[in-house]
Formats: C-alpha cells, structure tokens, sequence
C-alpha cells in the first residue's frame, strides 16, 4: 500500500481494548471513563481477519496496544494466533508493564508467554523512577509492578525491550539522567517523546510543554555532545543517539518541533472498535467494523484499506487545527 505522497504503509498499530489500569493524564486525564461495551470491541475472530488482510496488502510488522492491552480477557488466546500469519515479520507489545509479572499459569509469567507466542518486541512506558511522581503522572501507585515488569520483559529474552518516557514540564525534568542510566544498566532502548494533544487540546499547555531539544540539552549536560546515529532506525520517527563513552542508544520523538516528523510514516491503526485511522494526528477515522459485520468480503477489505491509504494526509494536524475525537486511551498510540 502506498499513499498519495509516497508513504509506503508496512506497519499496523491494533489497540485490542480502551481499557486501562492507569489513568496518564495525558491519555486519559479523567478518573470516570466510560468503557465500550463488548459488543463495540472487535472479537479476536474479527482483529485476526483484519490483520491477515493488511498483511496481504504489504503491512509486516504490527503491534498490539490498548488501553492496557493485558487487561483483555484471555489475551493469550489472540497473541497465539498472530505468528500463524505468514506475511508478519515483526510483532510487537506495548505496554505500561504493570501486568507482566501476572502468571498466565503457574511457573509461567505474562512476559514469559507474550515471548512464546513469537512477539520480538515489547514497549513499556515509564515516564520517571520517583514513586511519588508516578502516581501523580498514572493515578496509581504501581511503580514497582512497572520496575517487576520490565525485568520480567528482560528475563523473558526479547529481543527488544524499549522504554517509553513522555516528556512534561514540571513532572520529570529531573528524571531523564537517572532513566538513561536505568536504561544502561538493563540494555534498554529508551526514546522521549514529545507531548501531543491527543486526548484534549488541555492537554498540550506552554506550562507542561517540553521539547526534545530542551530534554536533549539537559542529558548532554551531564554526559557530553550526544553523537548523532542517523543509520540507526527502529520502525517508527525517533532520530538516535549514541551516549559518549557508551554503547547505549537513546532516541528521540519530536511530533510537535521536527517539521520533516511525518516524512518516513509508514503507519496506520486500527481501533478496538473496528475503526482505521490514517494519522494519529487527524480526526479522520473510517468504520470498518460496518461492512465486517455486514458480511464483507476479503475483496471489500481489502478495498477498505486501500481507500483508508488513499485518505493518508500529508502531515499531522496536531500544530494546526487537530481537535481531539476522542481519548488517547481509544486509539491505541
């Protein structure tokens, strides 16, 4: 699949369920959320058509989000079945990493059974190690279930295991030395990103804004000139940098301040809901649920997609007149 201005679509993102054991205040601000029924979630059935479809139409690599993706009955049951579509050749989890210690079955953790199932890789969010801060940032005191998981995550042998902080003035300046740290010690790939006004245009204020250059001024004042590594590409937009005197790679996400951040997208998402979305930046969504349900055929989806790819705008809203449809917690990152 490939758009109108040359982006070639490889990568779906799934968000199996809105659901969630945190409640970010930039994903989901609010305590009182109301959940989809279960009757509005694609089954299992319906998310494994729709992923062997986009397959089919060149998509590769997929990765499965939430809401908290774990908190989705037999969860399990669905991951098992992803590697028995052969035209994927990277699966990958993202998570807040509170349930990864959770045991599938006895001797056997959450972590431990994601890898069986052929996952390569997995995200885990974790925007600072001060406990306090963690419960203010997520509403809930879980820091260690995090800290357990992401151990769990190594111990289990992924091949990747990268760690996501969300960048916020007056909440974790001060806790991007000591995560690059962290981030060393365990062989983690840490990536900053920016803020973005997805959930509610509140969200995104001057107060809380803070940039990628000003995080990147802030690590280098303590390890020295970061050493650019423009070879070094994962699937998505972070530019990587080589610490000085150290192996380690951190990276960095700027949708609001690169200009050239939609250049390479090669993404488009696919909501618990059974809604495909273009851009993540866009109110733009397509209901694709409808003509699964109605009986569609292959063919139909397939045409779906393409005419989804055919909708891919140029760049994000997000800068301009990007108006939020719903909750970051329903779209799945």
């Amino acid at each position: 699949m490939e758009d109108r201005f040359g982006h070639r679509i490889s990568y779906l993102r799934v968000s199996i369920t809105d659901r969630c054991n945190e409640r970010c205040t930039y994903c989901m601000p609010q305590e009182l959320q109301e959940w989809l029924p279960r009757h509005d979630i694609l089954t299992f059935e319906e998310t494994i058509r729709l992923i062997r479809i986009a397959g089919e139409l060149g998509v590769t690599k997929i990765r499965l989000t939430g809401g908290e993706p774990l908190t989705r009955r037999d969860v399990i049951q669905l991951f098992r079945q992803l590697p028995r579509l052969t035209n994927l050749r990277d699966i990958g989890l993202s998570t807040n990493g509170t349930l990864l210690t959770r045991e599938v079955e006895p001797g056997l953790t959450m972590a431990a059974a994601v890898r069986a199932c052929g996952f390569n890789s997995v995200n885990i969010s974790l925007d600072t190690l001060d406990r306090e801060e963690y419960a203010r940032v997520t509403g809930r005191d879980l820091l260690p279930d995090a800290l357990a998981g992401i151990d769990a995550a190594i111990a289990a042998g992924f091949p990747q295991v990268k760690i996501n902080c969300v960048l916020m003035r007056g909440h974790n300046q001060e806790a991007l030395v000591p995560l690059v740290d962290f981030a060393a010690e365990r062989n983690l790939l840490l990536r900053f990103i920016e803020l973005m006004p997805v959930s509610t245009t509140e969200v995104l204020a001057e107060s809380n804004f803070f940039p990628v250059a000003e995080a990147k001024r802030t690590i280098e004042a303590k390890f020295g000139s970061l050493l650019p590594q423009p070879e070094f590409r994962t699937n998505g937009p972070a530019s990587y940098y080589q610490i000085p005197g150290r192996a380690q790679r951190i990276g960095f996400i700027g949708a609001m301040t690169n200009l050239h951040f939609c250049e390479s997208c090669n993404k488009l998402r696919l909501t618990c809901d059974g809604k495909l979305r273009p851009c993540l930046g866009s109110y733009l969504e397509f209901d694709i649920m409808k003509p699964l349900r109605a009986g569609a055929s292959d063919e139909e989806l397939r045409q779906f997609f393409l005419d989804v790819v055919e909708r891919k705008p140029e760049q994000h809203d997000f800068r301009t007149t990007y108006q939020p449809g719903r909750k970051m917690v329903a779209i799945g990152g």
